[in-house]
């Protein structure tokens, strides 16, 4: 089952009742908790002009509920705002990517990072407090290459949620039939994924074909390589909530469900 409202653990967040300050001095805090000498898990976050949203997406993360020593790293990708200075006032390594693009981002990313395990983020997302843990408890198998989580949307326009519960079950069914009749890996998305970091480096990272995408491709060469399946995490708790952002700049949400129903039926 989908959610139809917004859970308020995530809405608590989002709605900024606090004060960038206290969020800022309060995901120090918590990132000083899940932080270790030595990370076990390393979660990599590109960012583009995300000064609006990069505190609140840290913090949600470092509200985390784990017992693995996590680092996080923002790579900033030639942004014109206030993205790095926020990233580093909450005690997060902030790295900077001059040339422009989402494949050299996360390829800096993944070469910085220490842990055994990556998780891919966004720096427009919230992540709710059991995602570390339910996106690495699967990577302990042997047999999984790769895991990949389901997704809900933000309102950021007028449109209500309500629209987006359908489109979104919409959105499931489209994914069904990618993983049927195309490729599981269509369904891999670079906001909520992870993966064995050295099998990572092993497979040239995210570099992908013109194309095709740095996420779903990395997902083909992990699982080709023999490193095992994907595996999609479907616990409710692992939920991820991004902006729909990208829905509004592909035209809103009539055009992408549109879209998405001719990709459905045309089967492409």
């Amino acid at each position: 089952m989908r959610p139809l409202k917004i859970p308020a653990a995530i809405s608590s967040i989002i709605d900024k009742s606090l004060s960038e300050e206290k969020m800022i001095a309060s995901t120090l805090m918590e990132y000083a908790r899940i932080s270790g000498t030595v990370p076990e898990v390393s979660i990599v976050i590109p960012a583009y002009n995300e000064e609006q949203n990069i505190v609140p997406t840290l913090y949600s993360l470092c509200s985390n509920l784990t017992l693995r020593s996590v680092e996080i790293i923002v790579v900033d990708n030639n942004s014109i705002d206030r993205t790095a200075e926020l990233a580093k006032a909450c005690g997060i390594t902030c790295a900077f990517q001059p040339i422009q693009g989402i494949t050299v981002t996360r390829n800096l990313g993944l070469s910085m990072a220490r842990g055994k395990y990556v998780l891919n983020a966004d720096a427009d997302s919230i992540y709710p407090k059991d995602w570390i843990e339910l996106m690495v408890n699967p990577l302990e198998d042997s047999s999984v290459a790769l895991t990949y989580g389901r997704f809900a949307h933000i309102p950021t326009t007028s449109t209500g949620r309500s629209f987006y519960f359908f489109y979104e079950y919409l959105a499931e069914f489209s994914r069904w039939i990618n993983k049927k009749i195309k490729d599981e890996a269509v369904n891999v998305y670079g906001f909520n994924s992870g993966f064995r970091r050295l099998q990572g480096l092993e497979v040239d990272g995210f570099n992908h074909p013109e194309g095709t995408n740095e996420d779903g491709w990395l997902a083909v060469k992990l699982r080709n390589s023999g490193f095992g399946r994907l595996n999609l995490v479907k616990d409710p708790k692992a939920m991820v909530w991004t902006t729909d952002r990208r829905i509004q700049m592909d035209g809103g949400i009539l055009t992408g469900t549109i879209k998405r129903l001719k990709r459905v039926i045309l089967k492409r």
